[in-house]
């Protein structure tokens, strides 16, 4: 995040070659090798999940990284083969830029499920007590923030071009600065009656999380890092994505028990009511199974809402799930040649119903967002239904120490963009509660473990963003396109 002028310097570079570039093909591999190298470094966390499972050799993880690099690179392909267009006159070069990289990557989003892991507006988004220009989420989106990074690196191509001759270009160099360390105008608060928390980050290690014999130690790391119970100590607790390895809904034939705390799920689920205390409630990571039969035929990654009583209050089943994690598609033809996921278990995750809002009581509505679901922007809170809140359990154990960041910060831009609080709990982090403005208030580092206390900070009031979603970053990607066309028709004349 520091780093961020290297990042507008690289985009003023690619645009230089761009104006240069003979042909459409040579503009498509200009901006695919610009994507391939973006990703390819952003993405080497992929080689580390890899060393987590034993189904597939870890070598492969380089094939995968590379590959995908490779895939993901056409985007901004796309993106500099329809500005090049628009190379005639640079005032209407770099509008054009800015309104294709919006598009492609809001297509990078959704096309084959979608995955729009670091946008490049995130390049804008400032420290964990401040964050730049990423302020203007509220009425850009990613996407179009992504644009608006465009805009800037164009700006900064037009002033080093033409310093030397015409001085007062001095202002395109100095506006992104400006935009980018304005200051906030308001404190970071928690609303005095807001819903108290205790998030907790365990620190299990990956190669621990799924081993029936850890499954105790791992307890109780958890339990032992919330406070006792007392009378009036009403809190919202939340443990990470896989917090609880109990299968604690009843009825699943009884030798998918076996393997977990106790053959009673309703052993499991007195057993954290025990540890909660009457007045506390409990959301994790936990799996469902879809039984038919004497048998599994599916799971749901999900997360349940337990009470003090040992009573399941609410489930949220995860709807975006990952490929290659949690289900392999084209399963027929890409298991046979060796391929498979990395969740362990031959059972396949089953994708939930998608987006809810989830109340619960006197602990306020819910947004869920499990893992990699924060990413995704436009489709982590219900328009109709707009939660106080979004949590976002994770098993972050998969993404080494390059993946931690840049997942904390994509969870940054889903607070700024919707206006709703996020907390996030992880496994071996980053964890942290982030304000609505994206501003962190508390957070626990990688590989540490951590519990965080505290009152859940406000929603602000919804954003534009929040009532149009991505339409409003297409909307944007439109009125920079007509910008660009009115460009060349006034050189025309």
């Amino acid at each position: 995040m520091a780093l961020w002028p290297l990042g507008l310097l690289a985009l003023a570079g690619m645009l230089a070659l761009l104006v240069a570039a003979p042909s459409r093909k040579a503009a498509f591999h200009l901006g695919w090798s610009f994507g391939f190298g973006q990703f390819a470094l952003g993405l080497n966390w992929i080689v580390d999940a890899f060393g987590y499972q034993a189904a597939m050799p870890a070598w492969l993880g380089w094939v995968g990284e590379l590959g995908l690099s490779a895939c993901l690179a056409i985007y901004p392909g796309l993106a500099l083969l329809a500005a090049w267009h628009f190379r005639s006159r640079i005032a209407a070069l770099v509008p054009a830029l800015a309104a294709s990289w919006i598009v492609t990557e809001w297509l990078r989003g959704w096309v084959l499920t979608g995955f729009p892991w670091n946008p490049l507006g995130s390049v804008l988004l400032g420290p964990f007590d401040a964050v730049g220009a990423a302020r203007l989420l509220p009425w850009l989106g990613t996407y179009a923030l992504s644009g608006l990074a465009a805009l800037f690196a164009g700006l900064w191509y037009v002033g080093l071009t033409r310093f030397r001759t015409d001085r007062r270009v001095l202002v395109l160099l100095v506006l992104p600065m400006i935009v980018q360390f304005w200051p906030h105008s308001a404190p970071i608060a928690a609303a005095p009656a807001g819903v108290p928390y205790v998030l907790v980050q365990p620190n299990i290690p990956q190669e621990q999380l799924n081993d029936p014999a850890y499954f105790d130690t791992n307890f109780t790391r958890l339990s032992q890092a919330i406070p006792p119970p007392r009378p009036g100590d009403a809190a919202l607790v939340l443990w990470p994505e896989s917090g609880v390895p109990d299968y604690l809904r009843d009825g699943y034939p009884a030798h998918y028990y076996q393997d977990t705390y106790a053959a009673d799920p309703a052993q499991a689920r007195a057993r954290l009511a025990r540890m909660l205390g009457p007045e506390r409630l409990l959301l994790s990571g936990t799996v469902d199974l879809e039984i038919s039969g004497d048998r599994a035929v599916g799971a749901r990654n999900a997360v349940t809402a337990i009470d003090g009583q040992g009573a399941i209050r609410a489930s949220y089943a995860k709807a975006h799930l990952v490929p290659f994690g949690e289900y392999v598609p084209l399963r027929e033809i890409l298991e046979p040649l060796g391929l498979a996921r990395f969740v362990p278990g031959s059972i396949e995750f089953w994708p939930g119903p998608g987006v809810r809002t989830v109340p619960l009581g006197r602990f306020g509505k819910a947004g869920m967002g499990i893992c990699y679901e924060i990413i995704f922007p436009g489709a982590v809170a219900d328009r109709k239904d707009r939660p106080d809140y979004l949590f976002n359990p994770s098993n972050d154990g998969w993404y080494g120490s390059w993946g931690q960041p840049q997942f904390f910060a994509q969870a940054r831009l889903r607070a700024i963009e919707e206006g709703l609080p996020v907390l996030r709990s992880t496994t071996t982090g980053i964890s942290g509660v982030i304000a609505a403005d994206g501003r962190v208030i508390q957070s626990a580092p990688y590989k540490a473990a951590g519990v965080m206390l505290g009152r859940i900070p406000p929603p602000a009031p919804p954003t534009l963003f929040a009532r149009h979603g991505n339409v409003l970053s297409l909307g944007w990607a439109l009125l920079l396109f007509a910008a660009s066309l009115v460009a060349l028709r006034l050189r025309q004349r």
